[in-house]
């Protein structure tokens, strides 16, 4: 069996057409790997998968109307990271709620360090099959939360449990744990910003 061999110029086109091929293959996984974190984002707030609570507007919940006959017993837990000095804790250790009623629950977090920091608190509701049944209105979790050394902050957050709440599910718990923001500080007039690295 005798094989032709190819000239040069049609293994240099070759290689060229493999190396282009290559390269859109490597970008477009880069583009997707950029894709993903928004993508699972939006999938957990929708589904509720991984204790990923959904965030709706007063007007919205506000239309809901209450079930006065069923209630649902939120307990409430607080974490830091372990490189967080920060004391954080919720005011009261659970509430009852009617399904569809709109809820006020404060947390407090008092920084203990010598130095200004930036937290991030991130939710998370159990069981994950509540998560997508409840909905918070106003959360502290929403934006960055600057603490100056010693200072304490009431932090708020408003909620509802949707009255789609599985019966069978008589007791959730909202948990919050607080992450330092690498990088963040607070300015003397207060205003929050990244500092460029």
């Amino acid at each position: 069996m005798n094989t032709v061999p190819q000239s040069v110029a049609d293994l240099a086109a070759d290689n060229r057409r493999l190396a282009w091929q290559l390269a859109l293959g490597a970008l477009l996984m880069v583009g997707f790997g950029y894709l993903l974190v928004p993508i699972y984002r939006v999938f957990c707030e929708y589904t509720g998968f991984n204790g990923t609570t959904a965030r709706i507007d007063l007007g919205r919940a506000a239309t809901q109307g209450i079930d006065r006959s069923r209630w649902v017993t939120v307990e409430f837990a607080a974490n830091t990271s372990a490189d967080l000095p920060w004391d954080f804790r919720p005011e009261v250790a659970s509430l009852r709620v009617h399904p569809g009623e709109m809820v006020v629950a404060q947390y407090e977090a008092r920084n203990r360090s010598r130095r200004e920091i930036i937290g991030q608190a991130v939710p998370s509701v159990t069981p994950g099959q509540a998560a997508a049944h409840f909905r918070k209105i106003e959360c502290f979790c929403f934006s960055r939360q600057p603490l100056a050394p010693g200072q304490t902050l009431k932090l708020p957050v408003q909620f509802q449990v949707d009255t789609g709440l599985p019966p069978g599910i008589a007791t959730l718990t909202l948990s919050y744990t607080f992450f330092e923001l690498p990088g963040g500080r607070i300015t003397a007039a207060g205003i929050r910003h990244e500092v460029p690295s």
